[in-house]
């Protein structure tokens, strides 16, 4: 008899959760809620991979490079949201990160579950779009997704630098990437729904290196978000607040300089801090790279002389 196969961590049974069918509502929900507490404390343990991760990316984007999420099912939809919600919050091109999911835009909305098993179309949708100078995080609970390997394998032989994010240890993508992180979820509540706590995982991750690297990119002044971009009502208004805080002004004073820098939260800013017209703080921006704080800072360079 031949080798008993072993299942993944993430694919076994709960015995928290062994009676599941026959729990109340109440008793499932508090169930729930007690398995995700322990998620956070997973992700906590990985903090010095996810943070390496985050430098070697962040330094390939400094240089001018990209962001590649890649993954199938849950996970490559959970990379599309992370990418999608990048240039509304963040105020940057639709380009700077960016998803692939096995199977297309139509995986997004429904399942094509056999798409995963295609190591060849995982090389050939990095093949059309990565470079050298781009990274890429590769997103597989199992870390053995043959779509996800293949994506991976041919980054790095195009020579871009490469993640992974799994819920496994010791797996396949976590070998080939460069930069592993496996955060170590357990069994889920419903033996084999990843959508879960591994779910739960990534995206939790997924938020850490975005953000961090926007940060890190002067998208962020203080902690606001001072390159929101300001695409419907709810977006003024926060802008308008944005700009409140940042300068101690009052709010029409907020309103009126957030219309005349076109919602742009950065330039109404600067034009209050500083008492200069718009087309200066746009100077000043473009020679610090849309990074804020740098912004600010030649600013303040210049009137201190």
């Amino acid at each position: 008899m031949g080798e008993a196969v072993k299942s993944p961590i993430t694919e076994q049974s709960n015995q928290n959760s062994a009676m599941l069918d026959q729990l109340s509502v109440g008793e499932i929900v508090r169930l729930m809620n007690k398995e995700d507490h322990t998620v956070a404390q997973s992700v906590h343990r990985e903090l010095p991979f996810i943070e390496r991760a985050i430098e070697a990316i962040l330094e390939r984007m400094q240089g001018g490079g990209r962001l590649f999420y890649i993954g199938a099912g849950t996970s490559g939809r959970l990379g599309t949201l992370d990418a999608s919600e990048c240039p509304p919050t963040f105020g940057v091109n639709s380009e700077l990160v960016n998803a692939i999911i096995a199977g297309g835009p139509e995986a997004l909305v429904q399942a094509i579950e056999n798409a995963e098993d295609d190591a060849e179309a995982g090389k050939r949708d990095i093949a059309e779009r990565v470079t050298a100078k781009d990274a890429v995080v590769g997103l597989a609970t199992s870390g053995t997704t043959p779509y996800v390997l293949g994506a991976i394998e041919e980054a790095k032989r195009i020579g871009a630098v490469t993640a992974a994010i799994a819920c496994n240890q010791g797996t396949p993508l976590g070998a080939l990437a460069d930069y592993p992180i496996e955060i170590l979820v357990g069994p889920e509540v419903i033996s084999g729904s990843t959508r879960l706590k591994a779910g739960t995982s990534q995206k939790m991750v997924l938020n850490m290196i975005s953000s961090a690297i926007m940060i890190r990119l002067g998208k962020v002044y203080g902690n606001l978000m001072v390159n929101v971009q300001a695409s419907n009502e709810k977006l003024r208004r926060r802008v308008v607040r944005i700009v409140m805080e940042a300068t101690g002004a009052d709010e029409a004073t907020a309103r009126l300089y957030s219309e005349q820098a076109g919602g742009d939260a950065r330039i109404a800013i600067l034009m209050l801090k500083f008492g200069l017209p718009r087309e200066d703080v746009e100077a000043a921006l473009q020679r610090a790279n849309a990074h804020f704080r740098r912004a600010m800072d030649l600013l303040e360079g210049v009137q201190g002389r």
